[in-house]
């Protein structure tokens, strides 16, 4: 007769999320010892680092073989290449890193929301309108990395040379907002929590705002006093007026055909569509208007879904109509119909089920639309 168990102990939700992630990671580890040129070269080097050495050192491509990395400056040797089966990277986003980046940001929300529920804090919709200025930093600061390229172009040594600068490249720049933004909202708990300030709110905005302030006046040092750096006042007026109009004439359609949409959001609905607005109408005007407005070359897309995008729109699309619309603008049609679709899709249950997952998702919303966006926006603002 067997003894009776007085209780069974099982994995909490935040232990089964760490052996996920852990043994995830281990299998990569473990993977890249065992299969080096299969697991590490091809897959971790090709998408991941690879075109973060790429990027941060100014080369067309990184080509990775047993004697090392070699760095590329010319189209045509990078697609030679890849023509011979070589492990080549390219600076930017790929569909297999675009995906991965999803699954990793999945993760890290969830392992979030954990922390959070541990700290007990972030309830409130103040929490999200707290942290707005930390999801403008991100492309803020992805653009200070851009300038640093641009300053290698020039000859010149930039401000945070590789491979610090890697910190500011995709996917490192996550964990490095992550981790400024974290805390800032431990020191902002922690004043609130000791009296010093009757709420947190305000000394968190006033943190983010204070770091994205400092990013922009340092790249609008650069304009002053470097040649490899430009100001476009007219690109930045145009993108958040356009961007503005677009996201209220959006919401004022949506919410008249379907009043239900500001129910779960109110005000952060709005800041959402307003985002990714921003993302829309900063790769138009990167894209397709910058001849037009300063007399300088279009730039080039960086993400793989605007890229596809404007791939088939020029090819859909006659010259003759592509030379007056440009190609690009579907894009920002895309953004403001599924951004507006998001917002739609949370409701005041999810709030009083789950308000910290809630919260988070929206923070991860906006953060995907207005973080590109930013970086979009302040590269076509400082000609970068």
């Amino acid at each position: 007769m067997s003894t009776p168990v007085a209780g069974r102990v099982g994995l909490s939700p935040e232990r089964t999320w760490a052996a996920v992630v852990g043994g995830f990671s281990l299998l990569l580890a473990i993977g890249s010892a065992v299969f080096p040129r299969v697991v590490y070269d091809r897959f971790i080097w090709q998408y991941f680092w690879g075109p973060v050495v790429a990027d941060g050192r100014g080369a067309q491509c990184a080509v990775r073989d047993a004697s090392g990395t070699e760095l590329l400056g010319g189209s045509g040797a990078c697609q030679a290449a890849v023509d011979a089966g070589e492990v080549v990277a390219f600076p930017g986003y790929t569909t297999v890193s675009t995906v991965s980046y999803v699954v990793v940001l999945l993760a890290m929300l969830i392992g979030v929301v954990f922390l959070l529920q541990r700290l007990e804090i972030g309830e409130e919709l103040r929490f999200f309108h707290a942290l707005f200025p930390f999801m403008l930093l991100g492309g803020a600061l992805r653009t200070v990395e851009d300038s640093g390229v641009a300053a290698l172009r020039a000859g010149t040594e930039p401000l945070i040379p590789f491979p610090a600068s890697a910190l500011l490249i995709s996917p490192f720049i996550y964990f490095t907002a992550f981790g400024f933004t974290l805390a800032c909202v431990l020191a902002a708990y922690g004043l609130a929590n000791r009296g010093a300030v009757d709420d947190y709110a305000k000394p968190l905005f006033a943190m983010g705002a204070l770091a994205l302030a400092a990013s922009i006046g340092y790249l609008s040092y650069l304009a002053a006093t470097t040649d490899y750096v430009e100001f476009y006042p007219q690109v930045l007026a145009l993108t958040v007026a356009i961007a503005s109009v677009a996201a209220a004439i959006t919401w004022k359609l949506a919410t008249a055909y379907e009043p239900t949409v500001r129910e779960g959001t109110g005000v952060a609905g709005v800041v959402i569509v307003w985002g990714h607005a921003i993302d829309g109408v900063a790769n138009v005007i990167g894209l397709n208007w910058m001849p037009a407005l300063t007399g300088t070359a279009n730039l080039v897309p960086k993400h793989v879904v605007n890229a596809a995008i404007v791939n088939w729109t020029g090819r859909l699309l006659p010259d003759s109509i592509l030379a007056v619309t440009g190609d690009a603008w579907p894009f920002l049609l895309v953004k403001l119909a599924a951004a507006t679709f998001v917002v739609w899709v949370f409701n005041g249950e999810m709030f009083e089920e789950s308000p910290r997952y809630t919260l988070m998702l929206l923070i991860t919303v906006l953060a995907v639309g207005l973080g590109p966006g930013t970086r979009d926006m302040l590269r076509a603002t400082f000609g970068i």
